[in-house]
């Protein structure tokens, strides 16, 4: 068996000129990096980095990269897995429906750091994240749903091809090189769903944004891979896998972006309770009931609703992400779904964990993974109704420039007002910029 879809793949990394970009695909890229840029500065002083960098930072390298909405510096390796950690703590980061993987936070989390420590205009900074995002998602699209059912979490097991191949780009790997960090970076693929709920969830995508940035690194010095990563007997589809179309990697490569597919969450936590969320704040709004007025909600959901957030007993806000019972609850109760209603207090609340026993979930194979049913029963007797074929955030129904914009600044602490409006103008025209150390340091408290 040859590695024609590896080859391939490399081949039209290395044949990719920035200056092909069409303008929709450079403004769905700057959506992209204007999200994940809030979610970095969101989460950069969340727990999870502090203990990081308590853990990690007194075995790095020279301080000369900066991390993103922190004042310490590290070296590229480990800022690229604070990076990623920071961006995808909150589970507020970029979702592909295709294939449920977070593509953006470990390939910019990697770009952001090596921008930091080299030169990079921004333009190809923007070349270099849609080729990471693009390999993510066709890796992604080709193996689905074998390697997510059998439990792999993609955004760290997958996202790291994007990871080495955008850095490999911005360091000018030849096809030989650029196919050993294809090689390399399915080596370390890895990742596993038993994690969510738990900070380990967010050091999947800086994981594989590290371990991306060190396959690049490697190829670059000749260091060598197995020659068929992707369709190998023993590559990554088959072992990962088993059942896959690796055709979907190279089907109109170079001519049909993946980038317009991706969608942007308005809640911070698992995308397939989003539905349930957002119908029960409609029936709150339409509706006169206070939350001692619900007697039971009676939700009909996808049966993978349940395989991913099938969790009642739940002690800790980063568990409610992953809660069907905890989405409904916080939506009835306080009418709203920031990442306050996701937090250990929130989980904690009494009127929250009254609700949550009165929530129960069905799957019904007939309800879309977008949608959901729900039933009220209300103490005087009525019983209201909502059905919701998607919800806000939806590919369907997105968010917003404008509403991308909110989001960065609601969720951003560590940086003043001016500073973040000054970020958010650098990342809209991020394809002007000669050097992208200046927005990197604009980023930083």
């Amino acid at each position: 068996m040859s590695g024609k879809y590896s080859e391939a793949l490399a081949a039209h990394i290395i044949a990719s000129k920035p200056e092909a970009l069409n303008e929709a695909d450079r403004h769905e890229a700057k959506r992209a990096l204007v999200n994940i840029v809030g979610c970095a500065l969101g989460g950069a002083d969340h727990p999870a980095v502090d203990i990081t960098i308590g853990a990690l930072g007194p075995f790095a390298g020279a301080p000369n990269c900066a991390v993103l909405g922190r004042k310490e510096r590290f070296d590229p390796l480990l800022a690229s897995l604070i990076n990623g950690i920071s961006s995808h703590v909150h589970d507020f980061d970029d979702t592909t429906p295709s294939n449920y993987i977070h593509p953006t936070s470990p390939v910019a989390s990697a770009l952001f750091a090596y921008a930091s420590v080299n030169k990079v205009s921004g333009l190809d900074f923007l070349n270099a994240y849609v080729l990471g995002y693009e390999t993510v998602t066709r890796i992604g699209n080709a193996t689905y749903p074998a390697h997510y059912q059998r439990g792999w979490h993609s955004t760290g097991s997958i996202g790291v091809f994007g990871a080495a191949v955008a850095v490999g780009k911005l360091m000018g790997l030849d096809q030989a090189q650029m196919l050993n960090a294809i090689g390399l970076a399915a080596t370390q693929g890895a990742g596993i769903r038993d994690n969510f709920g738990a900070m380990a969830k967010s050091f999947h995508p800086g994981r594989s944004a590290q371990s991306g940035y060190v396959a690049a690194l490697l190829a670059a010095d000749g260091f060598t891979s197995g020659p068929r990563p992707l369709e190998g007997p023993r590559g990554f589809a088959e072992v990962t896998a088993g059942e896959y179309d690796l055709d979907i990697v190279t089907a109109d490569l170079g001519r049909d972006h993946l980038l317009a597919l991706n969608t942007y969450k308005p809640f911070p936590c698992g995308i397939v309770v989003h539905p349930t969320i957002d119908a029960c704040l409609q029936l709150h709004a339409e509706h006169a009931f206070g939350p001692e007025d619900v007697a039971a909600v009676e939700l009909r959901v996808a049966p993978l609703v349940l395989d991913l957030c099938n969790q009642r007993e739940i002690t800790r806000g980063l568990e409610g992400k992953f809660s069907i019972y905890h989405a409904a609850a916080l939506a009835l109760v306080r009418n709203r779904a920031s990442l306050a209603e996701f937090s250990d207090e929130a989980v904690a609340d009494p009127a929250i964990a009254a609700m949550r026993s009165r929530v129960n979930p069905v799957a019904d194979s007939s309800v879309s993974e977008d949608g959901v049913e729900v039933d009220l029963v209300l103490t005087d007797g009525r019983r209201i109704h909502k059905s919701l074929e998607f919800s806000i955030g939806n590919i369907r129904k997105p968010l917003t420039d404008q509403q991308l914009e909110s989001k960065f600044r609601d969720q951003v602490r560590v940086i003043g007002e001016s500073q973040s409006n000054d970020v958010i103008g650098r990342l809209w025209s991020i394809d002007t910029l000669e050097d992208m150390q200046g927005l990197i340091e604009a980023t930083l408290p």
